[in-house]
């Protein structure tokens, strides 16, 4: 794996074969590159990038981005990926990543071969829904708040309060991320999914709730070419706890960037 800088500090790595068909991987909220980890380990015959998007990891900033400007850096690393467009990528977006994929697919379809977004929430819906098990929305608690909270939920905690102090501080201080991106996508959808013409694959696990699996099914139902996959025992994070299962995933987006004609789902 080599790892190096762009886009005014963007940390960006990428490993497999560069041979391969280009992959990117789009992490979510209070996530960073080195999640896809477990799964680009079982993906060598690609040519996979993944990034820590910026206000997360190695990707530090000063001013909090907007869901915008995540847009513009994935295009960015995209455009990297594909030598300025000499071979589409397959993008691949974990919960909000998938909304920044989707966004991507829609604005640059000569740059992206097959999109597909694991889980994405439809946070802009009247039915999506506004208060969490610990309270309010999280982008409405000042941010270090709103970032221990959301560690809280998805590591537990045992997990937050046995890490070292600065890597506390670390996540805390990605708060003002998480909350900015929350909001924007509170405001409005950054794409719209009947303009997304490249093949799309739409993933969820078995364990979603209701509201995933809602939002899913909708975007099945809006994108124009897309089929759905579910993970069998995986919940919301299956590139970590199911990697081999986020793997084949990834390949049926991949299978569908080289022929776009497949069935309507997989899995149960």
């Amino acid at each position: 794996m080599e790892r190096l800088t762009i886009a005014g500090g963007l940390s960006v790595a990428h490993g497999g074969d560069p041979a391969g068909l280009p992959l990117v991987l789009v992490h979510g909220a209070m996530d960073r590159g080195t999640a896809f980890l477990r799964t680009t380990r079982r993906l060598g015959d690609l040519g996979w990038w993944t990034y820590d998007r910026r206000g997360y990891g190695r990707s530090p900033v000063e001013v909090a981005p907007g869901v915008d400007e995540h847009v513009d850096d994935l295009l960015a690393v995209v455009e990297l990926a594909t030598g300025g467009g000499a071979r589409p990528a397959v993008v691949v977006g974990h919960s909000l990543g998938g909304v920044l994929a989707l966004t991507v697919a829609e604005r640059r379809p000569d740059r992206v071969g097959a999109v597909a977004v694991y889980e994405a929430p439809l946070s802009w819906l009247d039915w999506w829904p506004r208060r969490g098990p610990a309270g309010g929305p999280l982008e409405d608690d000042p941010p270090e708040r709103a970032a221990e909270r959301f560690m809280r939920r998805v590591a537990g905690d045992d997990a937050w309060e046995a890490l070292p102090a600065p890597t506390r501080r670390r996540r805390l201080e990605e708060g003002r991320t998480l909350v900015a991106e929350l909001d924007g996508l509170r405001r409005g959808a950054p794409f719209d999914a009947s303009r997304v013409c490249v093949p799309a694959v739409v993933g969820r696990g078995s364990r979603a709730d209701r509201y995933r699996r809602r939002a899913a099914d909708l975007l099945v139902e809006q994108l124009p070419d897309a089929v759905l996959v579910v993970l069998d025992h995986a919940g919301h994070g299956a590139h970590l706890g199911h990697p081999e299962a986020f793997a084949g995933f990834v390949r049926t987006a991949v299978e569908r960037a080289r022929s776009p004609e497949q069935p309507s789902s997989v899995g149960p």
